[in-house]
């Protein structure tokens, strides 16, 4: 048994406007209009055409055509008689010379060695804790990225502390390095310290 589509048959169908009529006899009219292309291929012919007497007229012209100023001409026909060409000479020795003076330059450099950063190892501290659990935490999230560290007990003044500390590190650079490290794995405020 077919299917019966009872959307379709449950709508009423759409009263005609009355300019409706008008417009498709205006679609029937651009239809013949263009049922006669032969507007269209006269224009095409006649570009065709013109661009192929353009490209016989350039093929028409001399390749190295010259000016008809009579200075020009005269000057030619002289070059032409002597038979020389109209370039300068080529000059006998190079006119600069700090080519030569570079080659045999040497440069000397001073170190200030006042401004360089204290040499010796380096620690980095990620951490002081109150407790020894929270202290160990943080050294296990540092190895979990990869670093050793270690836990240092520490009383001062104002009581016991527990440091989560790294290295030591021969130069600044490497422990800046690891640092960057550790803050691409959100572990922040490292800080660099020199050993003492």
């Amino acid at each position: 048994m077919p299917q019966k589509d009872y959307v379709k048959t449950a709508r009423p169908k759409p009263r005609a406007k009355p300019g409706a009529a008008k417009a498709r006899r205006g679609n029937n009219r651009a239809a013949t209009r263009s049922s006669r292309p032969w507007l269209l291929i006269t224009v095409t012919a006649m570009l065709l055409g013109g661009f192929a007497w353009f490209l016989w007229y350039l093929k028409q012209q001399p390749a190295d055509t010259v000016s008809t100023t009579p200075a020009v001409r005269q000057n030619t026909q002289q070059a032409d008689k002597s038979g020389a060409d109209d370039l300068p000479a080529k000059p006998v020795a190079e006119p600069y010379q700090y080519i030569k003076e570079l080659e045999n330059k040497e440069v000397q450099v001073e170190v200030d060695t006042t401004g360089r950063e204290p040499q010796g190892p380096f620690q980095m501290q990620c951490g002081s804790f109150r407790q020894a659990d929270q202290a160990e935490a943080m050294r296990a999230q540092i190895a979990f990225a990869g670093f050793a560290s270690a836990v240092r007990r520490t009383e001062g003044s104002n009581g016991v502390w527990y440091r989560v500390v790294l290295g030591p590190y021969d130069s600044k650079r490497q422990a800046t390095a690891d640092r960057n490290r550790l803050q691409q794995q959100n572990i922040n405020g490292c800080r660099i310290w020199n050993w003492t």
